[in-house]
């Protein structure tokens, strides 16, 4: 695609998992709308890449998993072909006509009922199709031209950087997972943008350099733009800083809520997500000053010159993870001044903007609250948010009931275990498993205490393969009976009980219609002060009261408490039509003596663990 304008959209889709976001800026950026897809599988990539080569008869040249440089022309094919497909259906929906109920009718309808494209629409739409009025016509002209696709953004997940081997010898550092991953994207021939998430990898971002669609040209645009995924603003100034020295831009800082929602968790030390905003709101003008100098900075000592024009504006703040309805939209708009937010796991039950097989789909419609959980199965040892009686659930279960615990490791992607090899393996592969588990017996540990590390070992699952099988099974590639399903919504889900449209959900999201979530369903920010004090207590319970261990829960409890008087300050607020603030308090009141009961039996555990220390 040539340079685009940004979409008039106020929210995006985010990545979800492997394969669950994998196909969703086909079927749904011819919209306008805007939606992000994991660089992780690129065998993955590869078999979706045939099928829509065939489905749109696009020219198909396999890319063989032991080809030089594979990973790096797979993830470049991949998005080239997705480009191609979503540039051909959305100029065809732009040539359509107006005034029929057609796809071109669909995307003005999804439009933000506030957006300037919307209203011009609306103004056109009231003259008569036959009526060759001259502002008529320059509308029509106007409305055309105006029309932009979504964007087709791509995440790197920084952590995941394993280093590859050959004949059974390391590859270079370059060849690393994420720096081909990044390779891959930014020798497509995309404009868009990389999330980055999941931390600072600076080996990675300095690979960045190489690459100068991540530069300014001439005119001042930046042909591949960089979002950071982020958590708190400390960590967001390190990781803008250490890219601005290096003359690369942050377009967007993307916040998420620690826990409240999909995939893997990183839960913040009791930094509530209200205070991580106020702190985002207050110092957003620092933000660029902070980061201006740096990059003109690296500029001129390259010898290159920086375009000033078009280049005041902020980078965006944007937010994700456990909305439920347009008045919170509203109050994170509105209230902290967010530019935009992300809608992920909603989507898992929209057909036409995500792809996954029946049985799945089946079980996130039908689960409650008490369904979605945050477990240990993630063999990165971070918590993965999941549901239970997932296909890849009673698949793990089942083999290690059998005996054979563990899985097949096909792809290798999160093996970076070497406590039994020089070569790493996966801690949710057989072959580790296997070692492991002999380890654990020759100790001859008390029975309950074996049960329980046994568990420990064989709940890992293999999600870097088992993310993808559910989008397969949908295109029809695999059969589900060979191909267990690992999905990783988040908790809000459990509000959303059937399948929807996506008019529906677009205009749920911008508070058009009835509201499709019932009254009772308790404020985002009340659900993360709950899991917040649940993590606490598990936190609490597994300390081991070192000093350090102490300190760090000492701040938890503390922070949780100013995000929490945060809360009921906004809870004082307004609400917005269908928000549900007073949810905030009762929850607050309900858990205050919970929070207290869990923080006085530590400090009681803290005090004698340090009377200990003190007298040996």
């Amino acid at each position: 695609m040539t340079k685009t304008k940004t979409s008039p959209h106020k929210f995006h889709i985010p990545v979800m998992g492997t394969g669950h976001s994998l196909d969703t800026p086909i079927r749904v950026a011819p919209y306008g709308i805007s939606s992000v897809i994991s660089l992780v599988d690129d065998l993955l990539l590869e078999d979706v890449r045939q099928y829509y080569s065939e489905k749109y008869e696009l020219n198909y040249t396999p890319i063989p998993r032991n080809e030089d440089d594979g990973r790096a022309k797979r993830v470049t094919a991949y998005l080239n072909m997705v480009n191609e497909i979503v540039s051909l259906r959305f100029e065809a929906i732009r040539k359509l006509p107006f005034h029929q109920d057609n796809e071109k009718k669909t995307y003005f309808e999804l439009l933000p009922d506030d957006s300037l494209l919307k209203k011009e629409y609306l103004e056109f739409i009231n003259f008569p199709a036959c009526n060759p009025h001259t502002h008529r016509l320059n509308l029509e002209t106007r409305l055309n031209e105006q029309m932009v696709p979504g964007s087709i953004d791509v995440n790197i997940m920084v952590k995941l950087d394993r280093l590859n081997f050959k004949d059974g010898k390391p590859l270079d550092d370059i060849f690393s997972d994420a720096k081909v991953a990044l390779k891959g994207y930014a020798n497509s021939s995309l404009h868009s943008s990389l999330i980055l998430s999941a931390g600072i990898n600076q080996k990675l971002f300095s690979y960045m350099t190489n690459f100068p669609d991540f530069y300014r040209d001439k005119s001042g645009y930046i042909k591949k733009k960089i979002i950071l995924k982020v958590s708190d603003y400390r960590s967001t100034l390190t990781q803008g800083k250490f890219l601005a020295r290096k003359g690369l831009e942050v377009h967007e800082f993307r916040i998420e809520s620690g826990l409240n929602c999909g995939g893997h968790a990183f839960p913040s030390n009791g930094y509530l997500l209200p205070a991580l905003l106020q702190e985002f709101k207050e110092n957003r003008h620092n933000l660029s000053e902070a980061f201006k100098p740096l990059v003109k900075k690296y500029y001129k000592n390259a010898g290159l010159t920086y375009p000033e024009i078009n280049t005041d504006k902020q980078p965006l703040l944007t937010v994700q993870g456990g909305i439920g309805n347009n008045a919170e939209v509203r109050r994170l708009m509105g209230y902290f001044g967010m530019d935009a937010t992300g809608w992920a796991s909603p989507f898992l039950l929209v057909p036409e903007a995500t792809c996954m097989d029946d049985t799945t789909r089946t079980l996130l419609k039908n689960a409650g609250e008490s369904d979605f959980y945050l477990s240990d199965v993630s063999p990165l040892g971070v918590p993965f948010n999941n549901i239970r009686n997932s296909g890849t659930d009673i698949w793990t279960k089942s083999r290690a009931a059998a005996g054979k615990p563990g899985s097949p490791c096909r792809k290798g992607f999160l093996a970076s275990n070497t406590e039994f090899s020089g070569k790493p393996l996966c801690i949710a592969a057989s072959a580790y498993q296997k070692k492991k588990l002999a380890e654990l017996a020759s100790k001859n540990l008390p029975e309950e205490e074996t049960q329980k590390a046994k568990e420990a070992i064989e709940v890992k699952s293999c999600i870097c393969d088992q993310l993808g099988n559910s989008i397969l099974i949908g295109l029809g590639l695999v059969e589900e009976k060979n191909a267990p399903q690992c999905i990783c919504p988040g908790p809000n889900l459990a509000w959303f009980n059937r399948t929807y449209s996506l008019k529906e959900m677009v205009d749920h999201i911008y508070g058009r219609g009835e509201e499709i979530i019932p009254p009772e369903r308790i404020h985002m920010f009340a659900k993360e002060i709950l899991m917040y004090i649940d993590h606490y207590e598990n936190l609490v319970n597994d300390c081991t009261y070192e000093p350090s261990k102490i300190k760090t829960l000492t701040a938890f409890k503390s922070n949780l408490e100013a995000g929490i008087a945060i809360c009921l300050s906004i809870a004082k607020e307004k609400p917005y039509p269908h928000e549900n603030l007073q949810s905030i308090p009762d929850c607050v009141s309900r858990e205050r003596a919970r929070l207290d009961r869990i923080h006085t039996r530590f400090e009681e555990k803290s005090e004698a663990a340090l009377n200990n220390t003190n007298k040996n």
